[in-house]
């Protein structure tokens, strides 16, 4: 299934995508896409909905987030090797964890804000995985079953924010609209291997990252076993896991986003997003 959130900014409604493109209301059936309704047993209950049956929503509408209520936006850093060595940072020993404030969440095709005294905002079009199933202290051989699905992140950062002002790298990850996710959230069921995912950004119609989830350092299965160690992950938590390389502080000269600039970016099987940076 592709599960998905529509209508204005903090009104959305549940919806899924029909295989003819269109988009059907689930309001009938779910409050939102976020917490029990991702519990296997509730996805379970979606997959046996006659979707035909249920109402269209107009064309043109805004598609929102594709998660709401999430509790824990939680990214990798340096979790791709050739993006490691474009940064000229050591490909790390365990996972980098930080945090990302939620207030950043915005849709897939939001407008992306620079944020006050920003000269370095640059991109990242990473993998989301999004939990369906409580997992605390898991295993990596039981770490699938607490995955709900994925979904198409743009890790939006401010460079100088991450790495110059000191501290941690949650200042530089942060501000409002750092955070389009979506469009949809595709159920695990529908991923043949998340290892294996073709994502590419564009900026201006330029390709500048071409990549896939194979050159992953931790993959998957170790990333959603190794949180649970710190940390209890809870249904609708969203894990951002990495980049690979192209991004613009890896540019040669270095280059960040202005004012006017169009981002387009996917993950194969999981959607696109646009949009545009002001």
């Amino acid at each position: 299934m592709k599960l998905l959130r529509f209508g204005a900014a903090g009104e959305e409604r549940p919806g899924i995508l029909h295989a003819d493109g269109s988009i059907r209301d689930l309001s009938a059936h779910v409050d939102d896409i976020a917490g029990d309704t991702l519990l296997p047993e509730q996805l379970d209950a979606l997959r046996k909905l006659d979707i035909d049956a249920l109402p269209t929503v107009p064309e043109g509408t805004r598609i929102g987030p594709c998660v709401g209520q999430v509790g824990k936006f939680i990214c990798i850093g340096l979790n791709y090797a050739d993006h490691a060595a474009e940064s000229g940072m050591e490909v790390p020993a365990e996972p980098i964890m930080f945090m990302k404030a939620n207030s950043a969440i915005v849709g897939p095709n939001d407008d992306v804000e620079i944020p006050r005294g920003s000269e370095k905002t640059d991109w990242e079009v990473e993998l989301g995985v999004v939990i369906g199933k409580t997992a605390k202290y898991v295993s990596k051989e039981e770490a699938m079953d607490h995955v709900a699905g994925y979904c198409v992140i743009n890790d939006i950062s401010e460079r100088a924010f991450q790495l110059e002002r000191g501290g941690q790298w949650v200042k530089g990850k942060s501000a409002d609209t750092f955070g389009p996710i979506g469009p949809w959230l595709v159920t695990a069921d529908e991923v043949k291997d998340p290892q294996d995912l073709p994502m590419w950004l564009e900026v201006n119609g330029q390709r500048v990252q071409d990549g896939s989830t194979r050159t992953m350092v931790f993959g998957v299965a170790h990333l959603v076993s190794y949180l649970s160690e710190f940390m209890s992950l809870q249904p609708g938590d969203i894990i951002s896991t990495g980049t690979p390389p192209g991004v613009g502080m890896g540019q040669k000269p270095p280059r960040y986003l202005k004012s006017g600039d169009v981002m387009t970016l996917g993950v194969e099987g999981l959607g696109t997003q646009t949009q545009n940076v002001r």
